[in-house]
């Protein structure tokens, strides 16, 4: 066995990418939940490379992403139905503030980094940070973008690992921030 070979064989046993086959959904970061339509080869730099036609269920957008390269881009799988309940967990989490609140932009790129990491567990907490600042004032333009894009990627994953519809698992997550209801003054006396 030449060399060459050993090398091969040690880094696929130690190194198990995570493979797709068609029609599997799975995660791509900041985009949501996709379908696997296809693989195809392609011819890049005069290398020829398969790649994974991902057509994203939300906008229909199709990304190409390189069958080698799935870990380094952040694909995954939809979370499994028992993690559903951590990612409530994440969103009914109150922390207390340190009081050192962040201006809005350096905010807008923490969320940001928190989105692309893939991680619903990540977008959780981008999605209840907001929701609980929404109670208190009104959402920058940059902040609401956020804040739909983190309720989108929660709602369309969520609903497809509990298998429910889109409106049940939103009325779910707007019941964890109740809007603040104005006291009315009792005038009966």
């Amino acid at each position: 066995m030449s060399m060459k070979k050993d090398t091969e064989k040690t880094k696929t046993s130690k190194q198990k990418v995570r493979e797709f086959k068609v029609g599997d959904l799975a995660v791509y970061p900041a985009h949501g939940v996709g379908k696997i339509n296809s693989i195809e080869s392609k011819i890049i730099n005069g290398e020829e490379h398969d790649f994974y036609m991902m057509k994203i269920l939300e906008n229909e957008m199709t990304i190409m992403i390189p069958t080698w390269n799935v870990e380094q881009v952040g694909l995954r799988d939809v979370i499994d139905d028992e993690e559903i309940s951590k990612v409530y967990g994440v969103m009914k989490k109150r922390e207390e503030s340190s009081g050192d609140t962040p201006t809005w932009n350096r905010r807008y790129r923490e969320y940001m980094e928190k989105i692309k990491t893939g991680s619903l567990y990540d977008v959780a907490e981008v999605y209840r940070d907001l929701s609980l600042l929404r109670l208190t004032k009104d959402l920058s333009f940059g902040e609401r973008k956020l804040y739909d894009t983190a309720q989108t990627l929660l709602v369309t994953e969520l609903s497809i690992a509990s298998n429910t519809d889109e409106q049940t698992i939103i009325s779910e997550m707007e019941l964890l921030f109740p809007p603040n209801k104005p006291e009315i003054a009792d005038n009966s006396d």
